[in-house]
């Protein structure tokens, strides 16, 4: 039996619902955290006896996104799913984004590859949206603020791509703008030279596959480090390729590296048009390749805000806090030109 809700007409702004005895303890966590963190992030008050679960509040929609969790969480564990608290974190997230939201198939989506839900769950709409359009076409555009999970969820598909061998190897690339793309001024060999500035995707890779696996599959070229600068001319096949940091990108080097995709090959841009490196007066490549390829058949764009960030609570904070100083900014120097 699934979980049961009742509506009761004491009280408008007081819900409950009945559960199965026997998920109580996965769905309410150790000493019930997960119900302490549902009031926490979303201010309701949770009253649990037995199997029996009141939730009341000052603001409905709360109370309705926390019935409506408790709910799917019942009907996924009867499905076979898990509950951690991840999944409660996860599960807030996107209702708060669109109650209408089936928690159960978001979390139980058959288009996501089962070798990728090993790696990762997603932990929005839009996380999930990016696996959707990497599975189903070739280009992918993946662009917002720091944080939102681009450059770790891009690796996440190609390592899911290479262990079930869709692909014969996954290529990164990414600009060296502190540089100057002179790469011969760092010491070391190619790999060495470039590796400051993949950094963030080895830790990606780590994370997902182990430093061992890592490290094995680069030593057969099953993982390749391809500066950008040096890409021209080349043609990948059988290949996932991520271009990591985009917005860093001149034009020329954009349609180049557009233009590099081979045979059964995915390519993914990964980049953040609000951190912008390149020299005054030079154009992002990304920005333009936006509004080039914006409509065109076979991309796909997907577009991270703030709301997607799922680092520490405070880095969506940041993000936020500097995108009102920018409009602020952006306002006050449209004021001053049309005055002057």
């Amino acid at each position: 039996m699934v979980a049961c809700f009742h509506c009761y007409n004491v009280r408008l702004s007081m819900q409950q619902l009945t559960l199965r005895d026997d998920q109580t303890e996965r769905l309410f966590g150790t000493r019930d955290e997960h119900l302490r963190y549902l009031e926490r992030r979303l201010g309701v008050s949770i009253n649990a006896r037995g199997t029996q679960v009141s939730v009341d509040g000052e603001d409905q929609d709360s109370i309705e996104i926390t019935v409506r969790l408790l709910q799917s969480f019942s009907q996924l564990l009867t499905s076979g799913g898990s509950v951690g608290k991840n999944e409660f974190r996860t599960g807030v997230r996107v209702l708060e984004e669109d109650l209408s939201i089936d928690l159960v198939e978001f979390f139980l989506d058959s288009s996501i590859p089962p070798t990728l839900k090993r790696f990762l769950v997603p932990r929005n709409l839009n996380q999930r949206l990016f696996i959707q359009a990497v599975d189903q076409h070739d280009y992918v555009f993946s662009v917002g603020p720091a944080g939102t999970g681009k450059t770790y969820l891009a690796v996440a598909m190609a390592a899911a791509a290479l262990v079930d061998q869709q692909v014969r190897r996954i290529v990164l690339a990414r600009p060296a703008v502190e540089a100057g793309e002179r790469l011969g001024f760092l010491p070391g060999d190619l790999v060495e030279k470039v590796n400051p500035y993949l950094r963030p995707v080895y830790d990606a890779l780590y994370d997902i596959l182990g430093y061992e696996k890592v490290t094995k599959l680069m030593d057969r070229e099953a993982i390749e480090i391809a500066p950008l600068a040096f890409m021209r001319g080349r043609t990948l096949n059988d290949a996932f390729i991520i271009l990591d940091e985009a917005q860093n990108t001149t034009r020329e080097q954009m349609k180049m590296f557009l233009t590099r995709m081979g045979f059964h090959s995915k390519t993914v841009i990964t980049g953040d048009i609000t951190q912008i490196d390149l020299p005054d007066g030079r154009m992002s490549g990304l920005v333009e390749a936006l509004d080039i390829l914006d409509g065109a058949k076979g991309f796909a764009f997907i577009r991270f805000t703030h709301k997607d960030v799922v680092r520490h609570r405070l880095v969506q904070e940041v993000v936020d806090l500097y995108a009102r100083w920018e409009a602020k900014r952006r306002d006050r120097s449209v004021a001053k030109d049309g005055s002057s």
